[in-house]
């Protein structure tokens, strides 16, 4: 019996390829980053620490925290619902329950936006009901909070569904046989299970929230020190040639998404070793 020939790659193909990629990364990452702190300190730290005393920059940052300081525990809560129903139950309709979830990654986030402006807007739906009773959504805080939490609901769900999929029913169905309630299940077998499925999701939810630039530009009407979250306020710093500022702005959101960046490494990292015990 003829053994096949193994066929060898030339040598140039690794390391032409290594470099390609490190090429793309200093293009498309690191040049970008290096310019964004060298901007930023290009006056000097104490320019850059002034930029921060300005009120409006502060209302900035401030609604960007308080924005996903709202949507990350409600998107976690309703994440955890949808992935332990999808999961755990048979119904009629899951399939069409699956698919809506990924509907706020299927349309663009300024069409999403403009959806809650015909809801909730002067002439929107419930618009006459919320002026009648002087509620005010849109061009204010409820609506960026709102419109945020539309484009980040998925993430916890998508994460939790494959990994709840994976782990399958037999603990739970042997936590209720023993005589265990349901959220004594879900806090003691559970919680445990997808722990690092969930922190990840929340992760990525904290990010995209943060960073929000289209669906907010929208229902947020873009009200310099009321409705502006940090992409907001970099955008209009950066219109009115305020560069240094601009770049300071943006360096502290930069900072925010490498913290983030790397929590989501170290979270993958558990999520791995997790996946190889049970394997084991």
């Amino acid at each position: 019996m003829n053994t096949p020939a193994i066929i060898k790659e030339p040598r140039w193909i690794k390391p032409a390829l290594i470099g390609a990629a490190l090429i793309f990364l200093a293009v498309f990452i690191f040049i970008p980053l290096v310019t964004i702190f060298s901007q930023a300190l290009g006056s000097g730290f104490r320019a850059y620490s002034r930029a921060f005393s300005e009120p409006d920059i502060f209302a900035s940052i401030r609604l960007t925290l308080l924005t996903a300081l709202i949507c990350v525990p409600v998107n976690t809560v309703f994440g955890v619902i949808l992935a332990w129903v999808i999961t755990k139950f048979n119904f009629r309709g899951k399939r069409i329950l699956i698919t809506l979830i990924e509907v706020p990654f299927a349309i663009s986030p300024v069409i999403a936006g403009l959806l809650f402006i015909f809801l909730f807007g002067s002439f929107g739906w419930f618009g006459s009901w919320l002026m009648a009773h002087n509620i005010k959504i849109v061009f204010a805080a409820p609506g960026i909070v709102i419109a945020t939490a539309f484009v980040t609901f998925p993430f916890v769900a998508r994460e939790l569904i494959p990994l709840m999929e994976e782990l399958g029913k037999d603990d739970e169905e042997a936590a209720l046989t023993l005589g265990a309630n349901g959220l004594q299940t879900f806090f003691k077998i559970t919680l445990p299970n997808i722990k690092w499925g969930l922190l990840y999701g929340v992760v990525l939810t904290n990010a995209r929230a943060m960073g929000e630039f289209g669906a907010v530009a929208v229902v947020s009407g873009v009200i310099r020190g009321l409705t502006t979250t940090m992409p907001l306020y970099i955008e209009i710093l950066y219109n009115e040639y305020q560069f240094n500022t601009a770049f300071a702005v943006a360096s502290l959101l930069t900072l925010l998404a490498l913290v983030t960046l790397i929590v989501k490494t170290v979270v993958e990292h558990f999520i791995a070793e997790q996946r190889k015990q049970k394997l084991v």
